[in-house]
């Protein structure tokens, strides 16, 4: 039986300090970090991502950042395949992969090798549901899919269009529910010997640097950056401007809510989605949970402890 390669994860709701400990923990292990970020992956989005710069990742090689033109579509399919070419290049490195980033759906796409696409594409049937979105609103594209698959409509948020559109094509075109299909894809035995790390922190605290965070963002220059991107060509339905921060910002360049409501709206929306990233990892199987509010706010004590929890799984460099 051949051995399973070596996977790590770092993830864990946004703000909570993932950054600068991946970097840490991948100079430990012999590792090298693919970011699972749904906006990081974009050129020119630096602000409103909370980009890590050059500077900062410390001589560890970071892969799936600044590789796309923000006008460019990016979703979990196009995730997956690029994450496994880079995967392939790390492991015959001799190195270990590193996914860090807050989008639990990413992750668990590499995690399971999860196959979400069994149906074809119906381009006819994509352009009549996109209409609908555009002409009568999410909401009633959302409702159709509760009305075929109430716990894919559970899980994806009507403001999602692109994935509410591919489980209605799904379930059109199959008879399948694409909530059981992702269930039975979900219950899969990962081809890794993998440690799943799940940092948070008190939710105070969390909320109270999203805060801060948010602030920093605007005095760093967000809405310059959301001007050049429209510039750019970027407009507000384009994938990379549903970013949060990004749509918000453009609803304020184009007119429709002052600055003051804008901020208010990222800061609110943002704690919100902390939440359930939250909850979505609470949902994901073989986490280990690393909790700041615990363990202690050092990094070195959760370095510590997470190098514990790789020696005990044998993916540890300190093993070989």
């Amino acid at each position: 039986m051949t051995e399973k390669k070596k996977l790590v994860i770092l993830t864990g709701p946004t703000a909570v300090g993932k950054t600068k400990l991946s970097i840490e923990l991948a100079k430990r292990i012999g590792g090298e970090i693919i970011s699972a970020d749904s906006m990081q992956v974009y050129k020119y989005m630096d602000i409103g991502s909370a980009k890590i710069m050059p500077q900062e990742m410390d001589g560890v090689v970071h892969h799936l950042i600044d590789v796309l033109n923000p006008t460019e579509d990016f979703d979990v399919y196009r995730f997956l395949q690029m994450a496994k070419v880079k995967m392939q290049e790390i492991y015959e490195r001799g190195h270990i992969p590193v996914i860090v980033g807050g989008t639990g759906f990413y992750i668990q796409a590499v995690l399971y090798d999860i196959d979400f696409t069994q149906s074809q594409e119906d381009s006819d049937l994509r352009i009549q549901l996109e209409e609908l979105a555009k002409t009568q609103g999410a909401h009633v594209l959302h409702e159709m899919l509760r009305e075929v698959d109430p716990q894919a409509a559970e899980e994806i948020h009507e403001n999602n269009v692109k994935r509410v559109i591919r489980a209605i094509e799904y379930f059109r075109q199959t008879g399948e529910k694409i909530s059981e299909h992702n269930k039975e894809q979900r219950a899969k035995e990962s081809p890794y010997n993998f440690c799943y790390f799940v940092l948070n922190d008190d939710r105070a605290k969390l909320y109270e640097r999203i805060d801060q965070r948010v602030d920093l963002m605007l005095e760093a220059g967000l809405v310059e950056e959301v001007k050049q991107l429209q510039a750019m060509g970027c407009r507000r339905e384009s994938t990379a401007m549903q970013g949060l921060g990004y749509k918000e910002i453009i609803d304020y360049l184009q007119g429709e809510i002052d600055l003051e409501r804008a901020i208010y709206l990222i800061k609110r929306d943002t704690r919100h989605f902390a939440k359930r990233q939250i909850t979505w990892f609470k949902r994901e199987k073989e986490v280990v949970w690393v909790p700041r509010q615990q363990l202690g706010p050092e990094d070195e004590k959760l370095l510590a402890y997470m190098l514990s929890e790789l020696k005990k799984r044998k993916i540890s460099e300190e093993e070989k």
